[in-house]
Order: structure tokens, then C-alpha cells, then sequence
């Protein structure tokens, strides 16, 4: 099979003919056309991965050739050939559009270069086209699952303000669908050309997270050997999904807001300034009314972020989304796994429905992605499901005395409780007590806690 068809275009016969029995000799298939007219003539009945053709022939000039070419198909490389090499033909075919140029005379070897990073680029090209249309029908508005009221809400919404550029805040519980919101938001925008940067806030240390955001300058710290951009000029154009908000520090909240209100950052370390086109969207699965109150999110941020506010609810406040959450489901497994499950017994639906899903809809996924690979009828049967489905976790009970008890007190027991279980880490201990680490330091300050773990001889490192 050839490796490629090149259309080869020369008024010399000679040239034309060394160039066919070369292209051949590599592998591809080569058709040859006297001239431009000739060459449209042929690229009107034919396919052709590349045009390799002279500058200057009679009638049709390369140049004409060109702009005609790529007018029916841009995607197509035009590699030019001229004897006439001077700058000034050089830079203008590349401004109509042509991939490469060679100057005659060349050597085989230059132009078997040219050409083949000719095609790797075409097919890298194309792959990248057929990708995004696969995330843009992925992400399609109408992907998103739910009929119930309150999703019908997130819908319109979404629809509302996908294509403009306006900043919006996801709020919603872990697994109910924020990073898949957020893309939908992106790729049903004027900016879905343009690149997607996730980013969760929790993942990276706070002094690794400001290299992350915004790059560094070489020297900036130890591990600076050399310039990196950030996430935000990587996303210039595009869009930034900052996952998890809230556990940005304070310093890093107030340099996020200068981004929102200027669009302009320094990298650490760097003096320039540098100016950016991002859409900014924020996502968390905190109470962001706590969080304000506490001190871990800044209210002027916030007002910045919360230009459009989208709330996710949380599955077991919409029930009867819960089928069409399993059946989209079960569907996309069967395809994964090659089986042919046709649906879900009444018995096991009941135990889905009776379930209050704390995981959300990520939970629904792992259950039946799971039950797909354990079964071996063509229905999902109780026994396929895991056995905490049936019985709700155990909830926390604690029993309140007669006389009352300060809820201070509570607190400030859970908290050293928590210490003491991760040895004094605060990172841990804040995710054992499900609140941000932030959050964590404040109770401390506010219940005088610091100065017990300072003395604490079991004081972790964060």
C-alpha cells in the first residue's frame, strides 16, 4: 500500500519524470500534470495527500495553483519548487498557504524530509480535528443526564451562558458531574478551538501550585533550571477550570483576583508582564457560605467568580434520574466489555432507587461498571450489586446529655481527636473532619487550639 498520493506538477517533463520515479522509489504513489489547469483538472477527480509543484509555469502560476487548491481543501500541504530562490517568493508562498518550499537545485534527501513532515503533519492535523469532534459530541449539552426539574435548571442555564465570557462557579457535592459541566460550558463555546486546562487546586502543594498557575523564570527556586509557562498562558484563548477552589491560599486567591480583574500575571520570579485571554471557570464541593464566613474564601474573589452561579444538586434529591444515570451506563460498559446486558430486574432497580448514592453520579458509574464485569446473565440482578447498597452506611450518632453541652466543646474535641489520629498533620486531619484545610487553621486560631499542637510532641509536618 502507498505510503501517500502526491500530485506532481512541473511544465519541464525531465523534472517531472526524476521527481515521479523518486517519489515511487520512497513509497508513494506519483501523478504528474503538466501545468495548473491540468493539476485542478486532476485534483477535482482524485484524492491527493500533497501537492509538490513549481513556482513559475505558463498560464496557471504556482501561486495560483496554490490559493486554488487549498480554497477546496485546506487541509492539504502545497510544497513549492523554485529555481527563481530569493527570500521574497519564499516568505510570500508561505503567506498563501504553502507548507513548505524547496530551492532548486535540491537534494532527494531534503525533499524526502520535506515531505514526509509534510504528512505527519497533515495526519497529526486531522487526528486533532477528529478528537475534537469526538469531545464537542461528547460534551454536548443535551449529553448531560437528567430529566428531573432541578437538572432541566442546570440545562437552561448552561445554555444560557456557554457562549459567552462570562466567569461561572460550580457548586456541587463530590461526583455530581462539575469538571463534565465545565466542559460542556467549554466545548459549546466560541472557544472550543481552543485548549481546556484542568486544574485541581487540591492536588499540588501551595508553593508548587503558584509555579503551576502562572510559571516560572529559570533560577526562581532550586528546581527552576529553565523557563516553564503556567496553566494560564497554556489556556490563553481557551478556557481554565480551577477544580476545588476554596483551598487556594489567601496569597494565591489574591494574585487569582488580580488575573480575573487585570488579565495580566507575572511568572514567579519574572518581572514581565504577561497578558492573557482566559475564560475562568471555578468549581467546589464546599459550603462557599461557610467559607466566607470562616475566612477561607476571599469575598471580593468570590463576587469575581460568582458572575454566573451553576448549582449541580446531589443525586438523592432527584431520584428519578437514578434509571437514566444506570441505563447510560450500563450501555457504555456493555460496549467496553463486549457483553450484551439488556437491562436491569425490577428487584435491582429497587435496591438502586432505595440507595441514597452519597458518591453521586460518579458512585452510579463505579456500581455498575462493576456489576457489568461480575455478571453472567443478560439482566443486572441484586446479587451482581455490591451488599452496602442495601444497607445504608452507618451515620454518626452522637447522644446529646440532659444538661445540654457547648457545641465549642464538640468541636474542639473533634479537632484534637483528629490531630492526634494523624499525628499533628493538618492536611489530613482537615479531610478527616471533611472541611478545607483552611478552614482547619481557623478553628485552631478561633478555639486557641495552635498553641496545645506547638507543644505537641506528636506535631506532624503538613
Amino acid at each position: 500500500m502507498p505510503k501517500g498520493k502526491i500530485l506532481v506538477v512541473d511544465d519541464e517533463a525531465k523534472m517531472r519524470r526524476v521527481l515521479q520515479i523518486i517519489l515511487q522509489k520512497e513509497g508513494y504513489e506519483a501523478v504528474t500534470a503538466k501545468d495548473g489547469r491540468e493539476a485542478l483538472q486532476k485534483a477535482e477527480k482524485e484524492n491527493f495527500d500533497l501537492v509538490l509543484t513549481d513556482m513559475k509555469m505558463p498560464g496557471l502560476s504556482g501561486i495560483d495553483l496554490l490559493k486554488r487548491i487549498t480554497e477546496s481543501d485546506e487541509e492539504i500541504p502545497v510544497i513549492m519548487v523554485t529555481a527563481y530562490g530569493t527570500v521574497e517568493t519564499a516568505v510570500k508562498a508561505m503567506k498563501e498557504g504553502a507548507h513548505d518550499y524547496l530551492l532548486k537545485p535540491f537534494e532527494k534527501d531534503e525533499m524526502k524530509i520535506i515531505i514526509a513532515n509534510a504528512l505527519k503533519m497533515k495526519s497529526l492535523v486531522r487526528e486533532n480535528r477528529y478528537l475534537r469532534g469526538e469531545l464537542e459530541e461528547k460534551y454536548k449539552l443535551d449529553n448531560i443526564i437528567g430529566k428531573s426539574s432541578q437538572m432541566q435548571e442546570v440545562y437552561k442555564m448552561l445554555r444560557e451562558v456557554a457562549n459567552t465570557k462570562a466567569t461561572v462557579l460550580i457548586q456541587g457535592e463530590t461526583g455530581t458531574g462539575k469538571t463534565l459541566v465545565a466542559r460542556a460550558l467549554h466545548f459549546n463555546s466560541s472557544r472550543k478551538e481552543k485548549p481546556f486546562i484542568h486544574v485541581n487546586c487540591a492536588a499540588f502543594p501551595e508553593g508548587l501550585l503558584e509555579s503551576e498557575l502562572f510559571g516560572h523564570v529559570k533560577g526562581a527556586f532550586t528546581d527552576a533550571v529553565a523557563n516553564k509557562p503556567g496553566k494560564f498562558e497554556l489556556a490563553n484563548g481557551g478556557t481554565i477550570f480551577l477544580d476545588e477552589i476554596i483551598e487556594l491560599s489567601p496569597m494565591l486567591q489574591v494574585k487569582l483576583l488580580r488575573v480575573l480583574q487585570e488579565k495580566e500575571f507575572e511568572r514567579v520570579g519574572g518581572v514581565k508582564t504577561i497578558k492573557i485571554d482566559v475564560r475562568v471557570i471555578a468549581a467546589t464541593n464546599r459550603d462557599v457560605k461557610k467559607a466566607l464566613e470562616d475566612g477561607s474564601l476571599r469575598e471580593d474573589l468570590y463576587y469575581r467568580l460568582n458572575v454566573v452561579s451553576i448549582k449541580i444538586p446531589p443525586l438523592r434529591e432527584h431520584k428519578e434520574d437514578v434509571p437514566l444515570l444506570v441505563n447510560y451506563f450500563l450501555q457504555k460498559f456493555n460496549r467496553e466489555s463486549g457483553k450484551n446486558i439488556k437491562g436491569v430486574s425490577p428487584e435491582a432497580m429497587d435496591v438502586l432507587m432505595n440507595y441514597s448514592w452519597p458518591g453521586n453520579a460518579r458512585e452510579v458509574e463505579n456500581v455498575i461498571e462493576r456489576a457489568v464485569i461480575l455478571s453472567s446473565e443478560d439482566t443486572l440482578l441484586p446479587q451482581s450489586l455490591p451488599l452496602h447498597l442495601e444497607e445504608e452506611p452507618d451515620k454518626l450518632e452522637i447522644h446529646l446529655p440532659p444538661e445540654g453541652i457547648a457545641l465549642e466543646k464538640v468541636e474542639k474535641s473533634l479537632i484534637r481527636e483528629a490531630l492526634k489520629i494523624t499525628r499533628g498533620n493538618q492536611s489530613r486531619a482537615a479531610k478527616l473532619l471533611d472541611i478545607s484545610r483552611n478552614t482547619l487553621r481557623y478553628r485552631l486560631k478561633k478555639f486557641g487550639l495552635e498553641r496545645e499542637r506547638k507543644s505537641s510532641p506528636l506535631r506532624g509536618e503538613d
